[in-house]
């Protein structure tokens, strides 16, 4: 743990001297005070992680300074200095706050391990912190200011620590995947693993595999044994994203695990418990699918214990400006820009639209400007075209699903690459690719830049 910083306040120099030899042998960076006074001065200019206080000090005692510290620098993490004979008064002090004390002398093994014990409980804390910013970050980013959010929001904190299955359904780019992680995370399963699976991106003989496990040779390319998701998900939460696109004998299977609460890997005679919330989410009306039979219908009420509907962003136009002012503070930060906002003409434009992708579209808008933007507000000149009228190179009906698809990646990376002035490496980072795999559709497509 180098260059970790501790902060030794103590009236006595050869204990001071001994403790900074002793730390700075092992990689730590050392601060000194003699007394109290001197020691919260540099404490508030140093912020140390961690702080060796004596108690019995001139001027400003030990637990003057604990005080002090705990009202203007409660983070702060603090081990006691204690002479023999001042146990008590030691132990006194870790009920204001204190973390351990640390007997004068001691021998270099337990000087060390009481510091960096302190020090993992510090690490601890900070984590503890971000990950508290980060719930208050994604709640903002769910609910934005919009009444119904808020009313499903008070729904989703009264099911947050039951094991109860919930289905959220939502156009795509709504906010499903970070509804589901918001669940998990103001649940009891909370510090436990969240596992994610695509139910579109898989065959049926691998999806079955990527859920439950396999056994060393129960398929062509089954080389070893594998653990499953449901496995991995083990005591934590399973979210199954587009559950609309499993396929009839995977929903079979899924109905047994929730059925019964065990399933057994693919090729296996062995049944293995399955201690996990299942989350689900969809961008298609399930109800109809069961209804057109194409989902089944006891399936749907096992998911549909709690039902989410999450409405599109153009329903809600109040809180576009509110995830706007987020993309642009997370974008602006990750690229090391200085933007003070958005122009009120650029944030009228944006209310305009019917953001036909939602919040995930008006993510990317926002990416695109400040990747763009040279100066220090996103101005309306860095937005894609928005129009309500029919585009004249909308590709037509009847055309080849292949060839549609060709002469939309045309357009799209000629037009993106144009608005960059050509600059491959912005445009694969705006487009989320490979710069090589960019400088390949290029060729392929015969893009020309003069």
């Amino acid at each position: 743990m180098p260059n970790e910083k501790i902060l030794i306040i103590d009236d006595d120099p050869q204990i001071r001297m001994l403790l900074k030899d002793r730390l700075e042998a092992n990689g730590y960076l050392i601060f000194q005070a003699e007394n109290g006074i001197k020691g919260f001065d540099v404490a508030t200019k140093k912020n140390p992680d961690l702080i060796l206080l004596d108690l019995n000090m001139p001027e400003m005692d030990g637990f003057e300074v604990l005080t002090r510290l705990n009202r203007e620098l409660p983070e702060t993490t603090v081990v006691i200095l204690t002479a023999h004979g001042t146990i008590e008064r030691a132990v006194e002090a870790m009920k204001l706050g204190a973390y351990d004390f640390l007997p004068k002398p001691s021998k270099p093994d337990h000087i060390l391990l009481v510091v960096k014990k302190a020090l993992e409980r510090k690490d601890l804390k900070d984590e503890n912190i971000y990950l508290r910013k980060e719930l208050e970050n994604q709640y903002q980013m769910v609910v934005g200011e919009s009444s119904e959010m808020k009313k499903i929001m008070d729904t989703v904190q009264k099911i947050g620590k039951s094991k109860t299955t919930v289905l959220i359904q939502g156009e795509t780019g709504t906010g499903k995947q970070l509804m589901a992680r918001f669940i998990h995370n103001t649940s009891d399963r909370k510090g436990k693993p969240f596992v994610q699976v695509n139910c579109t991106t898989l065959s049926e003989q691998l999806m079955e595999s990527d859920l439950f496990g396999h056994e060393k040779g129960a398929f062509t390319g089954a080389i070893k044994q594998k653990k499953g998701r449901f496995e991995l998900a083990n005591n934590g939460t399973l979210f199954l994203d587009e559950i609309g696109d499993l396929s009839p004998a995977i929903q079979a299977k899924l109905l047994h695990v929730l059925e019964y609460g065990e399933f057994q890997r693919v090729g296996g005679v062995e049944t293995h418990k399955a201690d996990v919330r299942i989350l689900t989410a969809t961008n298609k009306d399930l109800q109809t699918e069961v209804d057109e039979g194409r989902f089944r219908e006891d399936l749907f009420y096992r998911l549909n214990v709690m039902g989410i509907q999450l409405p599109p962003l153009r329903a809600r136009p109040g809180d576009i400006a509110v995830f706007a002012d987020y993309f642009l503070k997370k974008h602006n930060k990750s690229m090391s820009k200085n933007l003070t906002g958005i122009t009120s003409d650029t944030m009228e434009i944006l209310k305009r639209y019917s953001w036909p992708g939602n919040i995930r579209e008006l993510e990317n808008v926002i990416e695109r400007a400040v990747v763009l933007v040279s100066g220090e507000e996103i101005t309306s000149d860095l937005l894609p075209p928005f129009t309500g009228k029919k585009s004249t190179e909308e590709i037509e009906i009847g055309t080849p699903l292949d060839m549609a698809v060709i002469k939309f990646k045309k357009r799209f990376i000629y037009k993106t690459l144009k608005s960059l002035d050509n600059n491959q490496t912005k445009a694969a980072e705006l487009l989320k690719i490979q710069r090589t795999y960019l400088n390949r559709l290029i060729k392929e497509l015969g893009l020309k830049f003069k």
